[in-house]
């Protein structure tokens, strides 16, 4: 009979929180825990919580509530964790509360609560660790923290300051989850472009080389492993220029997430965010000139305090002049403690669904024709799944979860992983179809 003790693991949450659940897994694997998918099955739960907007909050305190329910010994980590007085009042049974990337807090609870085995063995880990997501790809979180005082949000409360990782360990991280298998890396962090800011771009070292911890340093040595390379959570910054001519010569995806959130100046001004919009065009548009295949996804708060028609008016401009190929919306939250909060002339629930159907309308004709201007062309896609004789894969334009997909009808023989080169036969306003070639 197996005496293993088994833990059970709730992530909640954006692609970082992923990144830090995929860290604890790793080690409580690597340590002898069991991991189970139930709670019946588990001796006790770790949940990791999501705290950034108030849905975000109430799913994770609803979670904690099912886990003590269902088990009774719940561990709490996470963005909500930063919230312990939150939790302990909504649920004073859980076991103990941890703040966000605290890893080593985690564990020390769990030792604490469920001692760990004898003699556990370093092969039970899987190349590169434990994933939440595919095995064909992974999230690569390369700092901590955020340097931004956006009003909305409140990260830098949860998560502190800008915290870049060592540029040699990061490296050496991709490096092992390419000889794992990875097909894909998606460079995640609360602004990639600032990474190193922190440690005023210092050399590190990578097998014996010096490599400056730098965006543009870390992504020429990414492009080396042969993988697909795709960067979110990109600020507009002048250090991106020096990025694209790599897209341009194929050794990353020309692929960039910059979150813009608006294009009215009043708005990004309270916003604290900024505010150039006619400065973001040509920006953009001079990225386009260097690399044609540039994709370019963002997201947009509408309904922010204080947004008026017209505001609302130059965010649809700006999206008709952008032409951004992927675009994600959401209405404005009231996160608590966030300082847009204070401000006056908060817009009515109604008003803000009204503005949000209106952006996606717009968004949905853009999306619709960029994808058509792909029939009959060929592309490579990264196949994520597999069934019933079709498979549902990726191009360079899509990420994970948040993007479009290309459906393949003809997929029979592929498998979660595949590279496959397919031409584009039909297409929606989010999606495409492909036949292999």
């Amino acid at each position: 009979m197996n005496t293993l003790p088994k833990v059970g693991f709730v992530s909640l949450g954006c692609p970082k929180n992923t990144f830090d659940s995929e860290r604890i897994l790793t080690q409580l694997r690597a340590e002898g825990y069991l991991i189970v998918p139930t709670y019946r099955d588990a001796d006790l739960v770790v949940v990791n919580t999501c705290g950034f907007i108030d849905s975000a909050v109430a799913e994770s305190l609803e979670t904690i509530g099912e886990a003590l329910r269902e088990n009774g010994k719940v561990i709490v980590t996470g963005c909500l964790g930063a919230r312990a007085s939150l939790i302990k009042a909504a649920h004073p049974s859980v076991l103990a509360v941890t703040g966000p990337h605290a890893s080593e807090a985690v564990m020390a609870v769990v030792h604490t609560h469920l001692a760990r085995p004898h003699d556990p063995f370093a092969d039970l880990i899987p190349p590169g660790g434990l994933k939440l997501t595919p095995r064909h790809y992974a999230w690569l979180k390369i700092s901590e923290g955020c340097n931004h005082r956006c009003t909305f949000c409140i990260i830098p409360s949860l998560r502190g300051d800008l915290v870049s990782r060592p540029v040699g360990e990061v490296l050496a991280e991709a490096e092992s989850l390419a000889r794992a298998g990875v097909k894909e890396l998606l460079i995640i962090s609360q602004d990639t472009s600032a990474y190193g800011v922190d440690l005023k771009y210092r050399t590190g070292f990578y097998n014996g080389r010096p490599v400056k911890t730098r965006m543009l340093e870390l992504v020429q040595e990414l492009a080396k492993l042969g993988i697909w390379v795709r960067l979110h959570y990109v600020y507009p910054y002048p250090s991106v220029d020096d990025v694209i001519p790599l897209m341009t010569e194929g050794k990353v995806l020309p692929y960039l997430d910059v979150p813009f959130q608006h294009a009215s100046p009043r708005i990004l001004k309270a916003m604290k965010r900024p505010g150039d919009v006619e400065h973001t065009l040509r920006r953009i548009e001079r990225w386009r000139e260097v690399c044609p295949e540039l994709v370019i996804r963002s997201t947009f708060i509408v309904g922010f305090p204080g947004e008026t028609e017209d505001d609302f008016d130059q965010l649809l401009d700006f999206l008709e002049a952008a032409q951004l190929d992927r675009v994600g919306a959401f209405t404005y939250s009231p996160v608590a403690g966030a300082k847009a909060n204070e401000l006056a002339d908060p817009v009515d629930e109604d008003v803000k669904q009204d503005r949000l159907a209106r952006f996606m309308d717009v968004q949905a004709d853009i999306s619709a024709l960029k994808l058509r201007q792909r029939l009959g062309r060929e592309m490579t896609v990264l196949v994520d799944e597999v069934g019933g004789g079709r498979a549902t894969a990726r191009s360079y334009a899509d990420a994970p979860e948040i993007d479009g997909v290309v459906h393949i009808a003809q997929g029979r023989g592929l498998q979660p992983g595949d590279l496959v080169r397919v031409r584009i036969t039909r297409s929606d306003d989010y999606d495409l179809w492909g036949k292999p070639l």
